[in-house]
């Protein structure tokens, strides 16, 4: 990565950065490091957290990729211990990702990467098998103990997310959770709202078309709405996808 990099003007540099990417560290020795896959999607963020990655003894920066799809690929063809994931990425967003991504590489842990803490964003992180929630606005105090703490299989969060999750876990104590979109049903929505069609949406999440519809109409009835545009406002009020 090091000879492509010297290689590139300014300009190709910022275009490079400025897209949704996906970092990861290699595989070393205990004592040494960590693995880590780092997925973002803002440049400023980004190119902080890689200055703070590579000076981390034995870390090294290895990969990008431009999507959720393709950092699931390159999460699979490098078996990185960690994965921090951006929540807000093209495609498939970091909750689909980690879903795919625990699925089928599940030695792999992931730490979301966002600068969102509602309470129902870190719900269903955590039910797609995220181990940590990391605050963009923490993320220089707390990336590398971020990291570390995943690598030993421990979860992290910070105290403000840990007051969300407790929060979220006495005021639903006692209650139902028939009314409660599926992981699914979440990225269908949040397709939806990034305006593809049900042929497209079909397509990135492998599914058949007939599901896809299937998943929209149960979406609807659980939250009592009657129309696409409907979702479209409850993605964005929820903050299924940023605008």
């Amino acid at each position: 990565m090091g000879d492509r990099t010297s290689k590139e003007s300014p300009g190709e540099q910022y275009r490079r950065l400025a897209q949704a990417c996906l970092e990861m560290v290699p595989t070393v020795q205990a004592g040494e490091g960590q693995d880590a896959l780092i997925e973002m999607a803002r440049v400023c963020v980004r190119s902080g957290l890689r200055s703070i990655l590579e000076a981390h003894p034995g870390w090294e920066i290895v990969a990008e990729a431009a999507n959720g799809k393709e950092a699931i690929k390159k999460a699979l063809e490098t078996k990185p211990d960690v994965a921090v994931i951006d929540y807000s990425l093209p495609l498939l967003n970091g909750i689909e990702a980690t879903r795919q991504i625990r699925k089928r590489e599940p030695q792999t842990e992931v730490l979301i990467f966002t600068m969102h803490d509602e309470e129902i964003l870190v719900r269903s992180v955590l039910e797609a098998g995220a181990l940590g929630y990391l605050l963009k606005a923490d993320a220089k105090r707390y990336i590398i103990a971020a990291v570390e703490s995943l690598a030993e299989h421990k979860p992290f969060f910070t105290a403000r997310v840990s007051q969300t999750l407790l929060a979220s876990f006495l005021g639903k104590a006692g209650t139902t959770s028939e009314h409660a979109l599926s992981p699914r049903e979440e990225s269908v929505i949040k397709l939806i709202a990034e305006g593809h069609g049900n042929k497209e949406i079909a397509d990135v999440l492998s599914i058949s078309l007939k599901t896809v519809e299937s998943h929209r109409a149960a979406a609807l009835r659980k939250l009592n709405l009657s129309s696409t545009a409907d979702l479209v406002r409850y993605a964005i009020r929820n903050k299924l996808v940023e605008l």
